[in-house]
């Protein structure tokens, strides 16, 4: 049996970058991937005439460094889409454009004055320097004294509580700081927000990067479901998967807390375990609608009106062209919530009945005849929820074990998740294991 340089459980876009600049370091990497195909919650999927396209929306801002520069060292510069977006907000039953300071000022849903608290606040946020000075409170105790309780309850509110849920009031001030901040500084010379997209999508991307490794030597596997460790002392000598036994020198475990909990419970003391497993997850139903036509002119709708069960309407077609897609339109309907919610158990046929029940109130004109196909993707721990003080008591990357790391996107904070800092992580955590 093959003993590995580098384990590395996981092929999301920390696990692969990792992986990739290993490999071109002349370490020997195995990559284990439990789903069918790279890139985890940025993998895609293809329907049935094969067109391919993400499980979840995907898109990276014009000022992402680490995307970008990994897309050049790939040599697929030319493979890049920077354009213009169109964001807008469903309230209190219709839409309002919402890309541009202008369209702020139409926004009439709030009193002139709040208009000018609202479009003031991106100033107000970027003052803020030590995000630790607001880590002990809520969202809410932040921004509402900054905004007032008329813009709170109208813009911010809607969207923190379908976002995160039953979490809503416990989610610290550090990740709407955050939000804040990076979207106020992605907008072109007109005010207008710009956006990139990888041609072919993230799993496109993904794909490129197992190709990558692969030839500088790496081994990836898909469909292995590591299940436990063996250990000898204080270290790791290999992972057992749902196809044997894999050796390794070294480990890295870049899946969710919970998931690295699981794999190690029967080797580390309960009290480490413990400190993964304090850190709470909420999961994501993604409903994926391919249609014949487009729903609006909008990219990315906001649904802050309260009677509707999803944070956002994504039409990614008004993005990325429809011609892409055999001229079809790509929607996803994206849904935050406990894996507890009695609506994270519904088919994929239940699920999808009850959101376009709801997509009808918004989109009167939309009838099922317009829907080519659908699919519906579930994600357990899709964000993290990072409660007050969670810098504090998120676990780092060491482990109980001297040869084993962690690197997972629960541990990108004070920055959310996302393709462009798991691979910022990934080139770290390599430094680190190349350097063991």
């Amino acid at each position: 049996m093959k003993k590995y340089d580098v384990v590395i459980v996981g092929g999301g876009f920390t696990g692969l970058t990792a992986a990739y600049v290993l490999s071109k370091q002349g370490k020997s990497v195995q990559v284990i991937e439990a789903d069918d195909g790279p890139g985890g919650l940025g993998g895609t999927f293809s329907f049935n005439d094969g067109v391919k396209v993400e499980k979840f929306y995907h898109h990276w801002f014009n000022n992402d460094l680490y995307v970008p520069e990994l897309v050049k060292e790939l040599g697929l510069e030319g493979d890049v889409i920077l354009l213009p977006t169109r964001t807008g907000m469903y309230f209190n039953g219709r839409m309002w454009k919402l890309s541009t300071p202008l369209d702020l000022l139409r926004f009439k849903a709030l009193s002139f004055i709040d208009r000018i608290r609202l479009g003031l606040l991106v100033f107000q946020v970027r003052r803020i320097k030590d995000w630790k000075s607001i880590e002990h409170l809520s969202i809410r105790e932040w921004l509402e004294p900054l905004c007032g309780k008329s813009v709170y309850r109208t813009v911010w509110e809607p969207l923190i509580t379908a976002k995160f849920s039953v979490f809503a009031e416990a989610v610290n001030a550090v990740w709407m700081w955050k939000k804040l901040v990076l979207r106020g500084s992605t907008r072109n010379d007109k005010g207008g927000e710009e956006l990139a997209y990888f041609k072919g999508g993230f799993g496109r991307l993904a794909d490129k990067m197992v190709d990558a490794i692969r030839q500088q030597g790496g081994d990836v596997s898909f469909g292995q479901r590591v299940s436990a460790v063996e250990t000898a002392g204080n270290t790791i000598t290999s992972v057992l998967t749902n196809e044997g036994r894999v050796e390794g020198d070294k480990f890295l475990f870049t899946t969710s807390f919970p998931i690295i909990a699981d794999i190690l419970q029967q080797k580390a003391e309960p009290v480490w375990l413990e400190s993964l497993r304090r850190v709470k997850y909420l999961g994501n139903v993604c409903l994926v609608l391919r249609l014949k036509q487009s729903l609006s002119e909008t990219y990315w709708l906001n649904v802050n009106d309260p009677g509707f069960p999803f944070v956002g309407v994504i039409e990614h077609t008004n993005f990325d062209t429809p011609d892409n897609y055999k001229g079809t339109h790509i929607a996803y309907l994206s849904r935050y919530l406990a894996v507890e919610d009695p609506v994270w158990a519904y088919s994929d046929e239940e699920y999808y009945q009850f959101a376009m029940g709801h997509l009808k109130r918004m989109f009167p004109t939309l009838d099922d005849s317009w829907v080519v196909d659908y699919k519906v993707w579930r994600a357990e721990y899709a964000q993290p929820v990072t409660e007050r003080g969670y810098s504090e008591y998120v676990p780092g990357i060491t482990t109980p074990f001297d040869n084993a790391l962690i690197s997972t996107m629960a541990q990108i904070y004070p920055e959310d998740r996302g393709t462009n800092y798991a691979i910022r992580e990934g080139r770290a955590i390599a430094k680190k294991l190349g350097a063991q």
